[in-house]
């Protein structure tokens, strides 16, 4: 079992910035991909960005050039540095480590964070 503990969320004004953690625990050993999903109220859950063990990422279009994706694997830690925040970025973002390899996740069954709630306002 891995256990995922997000930290960061906040209220932040259009055009700030936040940075979100999320440090894993447990079964650490098995963890390759770790990233960040969001969901919107009455949205569906979208995926943010994620991050290999290795360093390859993925980015939705939304955020490309805005957040960026890091970790550090020394202190099982991932961070989203999200910068050029939007009204459209309000949203509970979770994170996630999926179960499948080859997978950058998003499936029920894949460990979950409990969410933090980023709130942009005008």
């Amino acid at each position: 079992q891995v256990q995922l503990v997000e930290s960061g969320g906040g209220l932040v004004q259009a055009g700030g910035s936040l940075r979100l953690s999320c440090t894993a625990s447990g079964s650490i050993f098995s963890i390759n991909v770790m990233g960040w999903y969001r969901q919107a109220s009455g949205t569906q859950r979208e995926l943010v960005a994620a991050i290999t063990r290795g360093g390859h990422t993925n980015y939705a279009d939304s955020v490309k050039g805005r957040f960026t994706i890091s970790r550090d694997n020394a202190k099982n830690t991932v961070y989203l540095q999200m910068n050029s925040l939007q009204l459209e970025d309000t949203a509970v973002y979770y994170c996630m480590s999926p179960k499948a390899r080859g997978t950058w996740g998003g499936a029920d069954d894949d460990y979950w964070g409990q969410g933090t709630q980023v709130t942009v306002s005008s």
